[in-house]
C-alpha cells in the first residue's frame, strides 16, 4: 500500500472520529440545556415582531377543552392556545392528577377546521369513545376523550 492511501485511510478515520465526538457533545449539550427555539418575533417569513392573523373560526366550531370528569372536573383549556398538551407534567395547558396519566401524555392540535387527538406514547393509553387510539383522531363536539380516570370533551 502506498504511503498517500495509507494517509488518507488515517484522515478519514480521523474526521469520522471527530464527527462522533462533536455530535455526542452536540447531544449532551441538547440534554443540558434544552433545544434551541426561535425567539417569538421571529418568523419564517422574515418579519420580526409581526404575529400572523388566526384563521378565522367557523361557525359552531369548539372554542375549548373541558374535563368533565375527573379530579380535575372542571378546568378547561383555550384552543386558540393549539396545540395543547395534557399530562401530569408542569408544561402541560391540562394538568392532570392521576396516576394512570403519563407526564406528556396526549395533545389536542388543529389541522385545518378538524381537531385531532394524538397519544404520545403513553403507558396506559388515550381513548375516543370505547376504542384506545394509536394515531392522530378526529374529535368533534361532545366526542369524550379518557385519559385515566379523566374524561375530557371539546366544547363551544
Amino acid at each position: 500500500m502506498s504511503e498517500l492511501t495509507l494517509f488518507l485511510i488515517r484522515f478519514a478515520y480521523l474526521a469520522i472520529l471527530w464527527i462522533f465526538v462533536l455530535s455526542a457533545i452536540s447531544v449532551i449539550r441538547t440534554d443540558m440545556f434544552g433545544a434551541r427555539m426561535p425567539s417569538p418575533g421571529a418568523r419564517a417569513n422574515g418579519r420580526a415582531g409581526k404575529q400572523p392573523k388566526a384563521p378565522p373560526r367557523r361557525r359552531g366550531s369548539p372554542t375549548h377543552v373541558l374535563v368533565v370528569e375527573g379530579s380535575s372536573s372542571g378546568e378547561r383549556a383555550d384552543l386558540a392556545h393549539a396545540p395543547i398538551l395534557i399530562g401530569r407534567g408542569t408544561d402541560a395547558a391540562i394538568r392532570l392528577d392521576d396516576d394512570y396519566v403519563s407526564t406528556r401524555h396526549a395533545r389536542i392540535a388543529a389541522s385545518g377546521d378538524q381537531w385531532f387527538v394524538e397519544d404520545l406514547g403513553s403507558t396506559n393509553g388515550t381513548y375516543v369513545g370505547t376504542a384506545r387510539i394509536t394515531q392522530p383522531t378526529t374529535l368533534t363536539l361532545g366526542t369524550q376523550v379518557r385519559i385515566g380516570k379523566t374524561v375530557l370533551e371539546l366544547r363551544k
